[in-house]
C-alpha cells in the first residue's frame, strides 16, 4: 500500500519558493538591522570600500561580513562594483544620520524590543490577544511614567513620519483650511509637515503632558514655534479646540472599531461645518487579501497594543456612519494612504 501510494507521486504544480522565502527572510532581513547596528552604512558613508577594509575597520571577520554584504547588496542596500560596495540611494536617503529622512531611529527601536517579534511573544500575544511589549504591560501608560521610553518610542515614530509628513499635505488641496488639529501627533512630524506646506495653517498639536514636551523639542528644531502650538489634553475625556481639520496619523491602528468609532464622533462633533477629517494609514485592500506591508503592520500591532490596520472601506464606512461625507480615499507616500471625509 505504501509503495503504491509513493508511486503516484507527481511533480509539485509550484515550485518551493514560498515556503524558503519565509526561512529566508526570519535570518536575511535581520541582517539588515545587524548592518546598521554594526554601522556598515555609517562606513561607507565616506566612499566604497572592499570586504576586506570593510572587515578591518569593523573588526569582522570576512564569513560574517560578506554574509551581511550580500543580503544589504541583493536587498538593494548596497552595490558591488569592482570589489568595493557602496551606499544606493535609498541608503543614503533612509540609514544615513545626516539625512532629514533618516529612519534609522525605528530601527534601533525595533532591536531594543526585539523580543516583542520573537516566535514565542508573537505566539503569546496571539494566543492571548494582548499586546506583550514593555513585559505585557499598557504602552501608554508605561510612556506616561518612563520618559526615557517616551524619547526612544517617539524618536523611533519621527524617524518614519518626517518623510510621509510632506507628501500628504500635497495629495489633496487643504489650503482652505486655516487650524488643524493634530490628534495624538507623537512626535509633532506630520504637524510640521503640514505647515511646512500650507503656509496658511495654523497647527495645535494634542497629546498628553509628556509628549508634548517631546514634541515641541522637534518643532523647535524645525523653527515653527509660532505656526505650531501644543496642547496637553486627553483626547477621549477632554474638550478638543476649535478647528476645521482634524489629522490622525497611526492612531487608529492602535485601536479596535469601538474606540475608533469614538474618535470619530468626537472629531465630526467637534470640526466646524465644512472642516475635514484625515485619517493617514497604511491600508489592506477592500477584500482584505493583502497587501503585505499592512498585513505585517496588525502583526506588529498584536505585539504592541490592542488594534490593528483597516482597510480604506472600513474607515470610510466609519466616517459615513458619523455623518461625514465626499470621503475619499488616496494613496499618499509610500505604503500609506489618506483617509478624507468632510462634515456638511
Amino acid at each position: 500500500m505504501t509503495q503504491d501510494a509513493f508511486s503516484n507521486i507527481q511533480t509539485p504544480r509550484v515550485d518551493d519558493r514560498p515556503v524558503w522565502d519565509v526561512v529566508f527572510a526570519v535570518y536575511g532581513y535581520p541582517a539588515l538591522l545587524l548592518a546598521h547596528r554594526l554601522k556598515f552604512f555609517a562606513l561607507l558613508a565616506d566612499g566604497p570600500l572592499s570586504l576586506t577594509d570593510i572587515c578591518n575597520t569593523l573588526q569582522i571577520k570576512e564569513r560574517p561580513a560578506e554574509a551581511i554584504l550580500t543580503i544589504a547588496t541583493s536587498l538593494g542596500f548596497l552595490s558591488l562594483q569592482q570589489g568595493r560596495y557602496s551606499l544606493t540611494a535609498v541608503t543614503e536617503e533612509y540609514l544615513l544620520e545626516k539625512s532629514p529622512n533618516y529612519f534609522g531611529f525605528f530601527w534601533d527601536l525595533m532591536i531594543d524590543n526585539y523580543q516583542v517579534c520573537s516566535f514565542s511573544t508573537l505566539e503569546q500575544a496571539v494566543l492571548t490577544d494582548s499586546p506583550q511589549v514593555y513585559g505585557g504591560g499598557d504602552i501608554f501608560k508605561s510612556h506616561e511614567e518612563q520618559i526615557e521610553l517616551l524619547r526612544r518610542f517617539t524618536r523611533g515614530m519621527h524617524s518614519f513620519s518626517i518623510t510621509s509628513a510632506f507628501a500628504w499635505p500635497e495629495v489633496m488641496d487643504f489650503s482652505q483650511h486655516r487650524v488643524m488639529l493634530d490628534v495624538a501627533g507623537g512626535s509633532a512630524a506630520h504637524s510640521i509637515g503640514a505647515a511646512s506646506k500650507l503656509p496658511n495653517l495654523k497647527v495645535i498639536f494634542l497629546d498628553f503632558r509628556q509628549v508634548c514636551e517631546v514634541a515641541q523639542e522637534y518643532i523647535n528644531r524645525y523653527g515653527l514655534q509660532e505656526r505650531i502650538k501644543t496642547q496637553e489634553i486627553n483626547i477621549w475625556s477632554d474638550h478638543w479646540p476649535p478647528a476645521d481639520l482634524h489629522f490622525f496619523s497611526d492612531v487608529y491602528h492602535h485601536w479596535m472599531p469601538e474606540k475608533c468609532h469614538f474618535l470619530i464622533a468626537k472629531s465630526f462633533n467637534s470640526l466646524q461645518s465644512g472642516g475635514r477629517i484625515v485619517i493617514h494609514e497604511m491600508l489592506y485592500n477592500d477584500q482584505k487579501t493583502g497587501p503585505f506591508a499592512p498585513a505585517a503592520y496588525s502583526m506588529i500591532m498584536m505585539g504592541w497594543t490592542e488594534g490593528r490596520q483597516y482597510s480604506g472601506l472600513e474607515l470610510a464606512t466609519m466616517l459615513k456612519e458619523i455623518g461625514f461625507e465626499d470621503i475619499q480615499v488616496h494613496k499618499a507616500f509610500g505604503y500609506y494612504s489618506i483617509v478624507v471625509g468632510r462634515k456638511p
